[in-house]
């Protein structure tokens, strides 16, 4: 599959493995992957999310990405639901912190992503790809066939983050870059406003 992924999807994916290094997570997430879409410049996804206002608060999407990891990347819906048990995440994430030290929630889950597939391949065996990050990538196919695209390009990343749920599309909602914003940038209606 990764034949069909256009140099800038490529460069988004090896960015992802580059990101999961540098913050010693022992799987590629689907955070590294729009962190890595976050340091694209002159691509499709690059314009979409110049266009709706995200590329002059990048420093506030990496750090609420730094934030979910610091929770265990759990999203907000996820500590809400678990506030409505009566289940205090900032409390567990401070004790844990304070027995194990500042970001000890923020590493990958051991054995999350392990075994062979076609993604284990793409980038000469480094970090492994968590589940996420595999359907990710397969959901990026559906996008592009969905429009009729040949290739898989790094829009279709982008596309396929903010329609699944999780912590990425959440950053991303919260900046004002929705599916369906994203989808007019791209695809058609001309502007569309951040929102």
């Amino acid at each position: 599959m990764f034949e069909r992924f256009t140099k800038d999807a490529r460069a988004v994916v090896l960015g992802a493995v580059d990101h999961a290094e540098r913050l010693h997570a022992e799987t590629v997430e689907e955070q590294h992957v729009l962190l890595a879409l976050l340091d694209r410049e002159a691509s499709r996804a690059s314009f979409a999310l110049m266009s709706l206002g995200l590329a002059e608060r990048k420093e506030s999407a990496e750090q609420a990405l730094a934030e979910a990891r610091r929770r265990g990347g759990l999203s907000r819906a996820d500590t809400d639901a678990l506030s409505g048990l009566g289940i205090d995440v900032s409390e567990i994430v401070s004790r844990v912190e304070e027995a194990h030290g500042e970001g000890a929630l923020r590493s990958g889950r051991a054995g999350a992503g392990r075994g062979r597939g076609w993604w284990s391949g793409l980038v000469g065996g480094h970090r492994p790809f968590a589940q996420g990050a595999k359907d990710l990538l397969t959901e990026s196919l559906r996008m592009a066939l969905a429009q009729r695209d040949r290739y898989i390009g790094d829009e279709h990343l982008l596309l396929a983050l903010a329609a699944r749920p999780g912590v990425p599309a959440e950053v991303l909602a919260d900046h004002g870059v929705t599916y369906a914003s994203l989808r007019r940038v791209l695809y058609g209606g001309g502007e569309a406003k951040a929102g």
